[in-house]
């Protein structure tokens, strides 16, 4: 590999898109260098959806390997690579496809509502997919008295039934490492130095956590409430990522992320997300290296759990 700098990878990172008809997905919890090279940034369904309408033929993803496998289910013709591999997921690895088939096993007659935020083997065995903008409205368009497993995420699952009143919810007992760390104490120090400051959480953080929020939300409901609202100061309970792109669509807001319990540096940072670096996609794009590849009986079953999510988005007016 050459020895270029910022600078000089940026350059060739768009030369290299424009020669192989490429396009650079960028998760929201990225860089701030790599959000500003992609051609498009979002959360990573809202991304997969985008790259299935591009007439590119090479889909870079920055980003966790969950959601390049989720490009591949939706976009089966393109090739799909992914910077860095070994860029994984907690929330993911905190459900495995073989331990929720035996626990799905264990609660016959269950729908199994799975968040998007899983591997395609989970996806295969889900009867539905959601996100975390969408999952409160999937969950209640099923009648009352059908029963639920929703995996993986416990803060989230566990937020959505504290929401649509259903107890035949089973969730299961997964969790991400960025949401899961938010420290109270460290909260309450900043909403007593910032006493006009709203709290803007994600539904992955725990329940004490969302009891202080002022609005919680996905990263994309976050990111359009501090646009929308009249406030001018924020305490961003979510991984620090976004906050790039808070800060460049309300240059005059102040935005303020939430300490981890045990922290450094102020902020919380997924540890996955920022494997993938400049470097890693200029050398993705040369070697069109490493590619995502899935069985496609497993791609078809993956496709079907996002499909029905998103048929039944489309007759709620999602």
């Amino acid at each position: 590999m050459k020895n270029l700098n910022q600078a000089d990878l940026v350059v060739e990172i768009q030369r290299l898109k424009k020669e192989k008809n490429a396009v650079i997905l960028g998760h929201f919890y990225q860089r701030s260098e790599i959000q500003d090279i992609a051609d498009f940034i979002g959360d990573s369904l809202q991304l997969s959806q985008k790259a299935a309408k591009t007439n590119a033929d090479i889909i870079v993803f920055a980003g966790v390997h969950f959601m390049a496998e989720t490009v591949k289910i939706l976009s089966p013709n393109k090739k799909v690579i992914i910077p860095d591999p070994e860029a994984g997921c907690s929330l993911a690895d905190s459900c495995k496809a073989e331990d929720l088939e035996k626990f799905i096993k264990k609660h016959p007659g269950h729908t199994v509502i799975s968040y998007v935020n899983t591997t395609a083997k989970v996806k295969a065995l889900t009867d539905i997919c959601c996100t975390s903008s969408n999952a409160v409205q999937i969950v209640n368009s099923l009648p009352k008295d059908e029963k639920i497993i929703f995996a993986p995420d416990r803060n989230l699952g566990n937020y959505i039934k504290s929401i649509v009143g259903r107890e035949n919810m089973v969730i299961w007992d997964g969790a991400c490492h960025v949401h899961e760390e938010f420290s109270v104490e460290k909260l309450f120090e900043l909403k007593r130095e910032y006493p006009n400051a709203k709290v803007l959480a994600h539904p992955e953080c725990k329940k004490v956590i969302l009891l202080l929020a002022d609005f919680i939300g996905s990263t994309s409901a976050l990111l359009n409430f501090s646009k929308k609202d009249d406030a001018d100061t924020y305490i961003v309970v979510t991984e620090s990522g976004i906050l790039h792109q808070m800060q460049k669509d309300n240059p005059s807001k102040t935005f303020i992320p939430a300490p981890p319990m045990d922290s450094t540096c102020g902020c919380n940072d997924c540890i996955y997300m920022k494997m993938i670096t400049l470097e890693k996609i200029y050398q993705s794009l040369l070697t069109e290296q490493p590619e995502v590849i899935l069985d496609e009986e497993l791609r078809k079953k993956a496709e079907k759990s996002i499909i029905r999510m998103l048929e039944i988005s489309e007759r709620l007016g999602l």
